[in-house]
């Protein structure tokens, strides 16, 4: 396909009905592979409680498991080596290549990220499968654009829209896999994009089901909405969950900085640590290990004491940041949730104890706490209140979701705490500043939304400075399309399409983010 300047635009005025074949096809696909991804990670979890119980007591083979575990974190250790971009979640680098800063070799990732993150959750380390998920699926979605020879503008579409059929296959959860698609991934909501990511969702979430099944994946006894006389312990726990939010964003980033100071260790010995703290919780702290899933259904479903709860609690912070600070392929996504899961659970214990909420009402807590964790730390607060939504099938929470939601949001803002992607983001780039892409390339078209209070709003395009290099294509108000002129005003609410050099999209991304931003100052 033709990359220049008229190629673009030309496919782009067909993009919607284009990219609802192309969603289908990559959500398929992705679905796929996510699914068995997921069944593998299921049988890993298994297989480790299987060693465990076989090697315990017995210091042969505990000590035959610890090598084991070596080699696993030598294994994972070449298969970073090989591709450096398995690393973490996954989720950072997808948004760097969505903005034009990285670029990820799919054929090197994908089986790379899928082997690296089956090993890790077979060690037992405390990681997640969501967000080696999201990056499996955009990866589909770029070989896909390879595939059919397709240009830049319709890769980051497809991207788009493999990371939304990877959530959605992952948590059964297709419309937080659509939220978080366009809230973390893509940034803008415009027709197109909307329609092809909700095929592609919906698609790999019908090849989930189909094989494992339609429940939830949590399974909270939520016996009836929290009344309202208790509503303004929603508001302390949203204060609680923004201070630890910001709290587990500088604890993670400062661990992942200990281990890189460290010179003496090098990819190798990272990876080791973990895998050998893997080995001691599991012969003396097993419900440490893995994603945690069995841990929050204990808390739902047992008596559980505050100590207990605490104990947990600590230690899955410690070991969850441990895990994902030596360069693991695996996610903060699932243990995340788990941690608020618990600081909820450690809230209402303490509010049943001392300020008389019903016992009936501590899993309300447990459930509200994992959004508003996940809404202080990711800064999605919308992703998160649909995703708790469809990973506990409750209707009831939804206004008590949301109430915690952004109070947690706004107090991590207010402490100046960056989201956590986004600072992750932000270390790659710097570890990996020489393989920034800067070579000329494809024309790519990128769609901004004018916020209200910006610098762009209430102005004609004739007195803004608009960043070099930077072509104004259309302006999109409403169902209206205008084409740009020097007196047209822009108004909160607007589109702007632009279109820029391949060569030059990280550096015009970022101005007119700028630009488009509202000025708080």
């Amino acid at each position: 396909m033709r990359g220049d300047t008229a190629g673009t635009i030309r496919r782009a005025e067909r993009f919607q009905v284009i990219l609802i074949g192309e969603g289908l096809l990559v959500g398929g696909i992705a679905g796929l592979v996510v699914l068995l991804y997921r069944m593998l990670l299921g049988s890993a979890g298994e297989w480790l409680g299987k060693i465990l119980a076989y090697a315990k007591g017995n210091p042969i083979r505990m000590a035959g498991w610890f090598v084991i575990l070596m080699l696993l974190a030598w294994i994972v250790s070449r298969l970073v080596s090989f591709e450096p971009m398995i690393s973490g979640s996954g989720i950072p680098q997808l948004e760097g290549e969505m903005t034009g800063k990285l670029d990820q070799k799919w054929w090197k990732v994908l089986p790379a990220k899928f082997l690296g993150g089956f090993l890790c959750l077979l060690g037992g380390l405390a990681l997640g499968r969501e967000g080696p998920s999201i990056q499996l699926g955009a990866m589909v979605g770029k070989s896909v654009s390879n595939g059919l020879d397709r240009g830049k503008t319709e890769e980051k579409f497809l991207l788009t829209c493999g990371a939304s059929a990877g959530l959605s296959a992952a948590f059964h959860a297709p419309l937080a896999g659509v939220m978080f698609s366009l809230e973390e991934v893509h940034k803008n909501f415009s027709v197109s994009v909307l329609v092809s990511v909700m095929t592609a969702s919906l698609t790999a979430d019908f090849i989930s089901s189909t094989v494992i099944g339609t429940e939830s994946v949590f399974q909270f006894d939520i016996v009836r909405a929290l009344p309202q006389e208790y509503y303004g312990m929603i508001i302390v726990l949203g204060i609680v969950l923004g201070v630890l939010g910001a709290f587990y964003n500088w604890f993670t980033l400062k661990v992942q900085e200990l281990y890189n100071k460290a010179s003496f260790l090098n990819t190798t010995t990272k990876l080791m640590i973990p895998f050998f703290c893997a080995g001691v919780l599991g012969f003396t702290v097993p419900e440490l290990l893995g994603s945690g899933h069995a841990l929050l259904e204990y808390l739902t479903a047992e008596d559980v004491m505050l100590g207990t709860v605490l104990f947990i609690l600590a230690g899955r912070f410690i070991f969850s940041a441990v895990s994902f600070g030596s360069g693991a392929p695996g996610g903060i996504f699932f243990p995340l949730l788990v941690l608020g899961g618990f600081i909820g659970g450690a809230f209402a214990t303490v509010a049943v104890q001392y300020f008389g909420l019903d016992v009936v009402y501590i899993n309300n807590f447990v459930v509200l706490a994992m959004a508003g964790y996940f809404s202080a730390i990711v800064r999605a607060p919308l992703t998160g209140i649909i995703l708790i939504f469809e990973m506990t099938g409750s209707l009831s929470q939804m206004l008590s979701l949301s109430i915690v939601s952004i109070v947690a949001y706004i107090v991590a803002a207010l402490l100046r705490s960056k989201p956590i992607y986004e600072s992750l983001l932000e270390r790659l780039l710097e570890k990996q500043g020489e393989k920034v892409r800067k070579a000329p390339g494809q024309k790519i078209l990128t769609n901004f939304t004018v916020q209200e209070g910006s610098e762009l709003a209430d102005r004609a395009v004739s007195e803004v400075t608009w960043p070099d290099n930077c072509l104004l294509v259309a302006i999109q108000r409403g169902s209206e399309e205008i084409i740009p002129r020097g007196r047209t005003k822009l108004f909160a609410g607007d589109i702007i399409v632009t279109m820029t050099d391949e060569r030059d999209m990280a550096y015009v991304h970022d101005q007119m983010e700028a630009l488009c931003k509202e000025n708080v100052g």
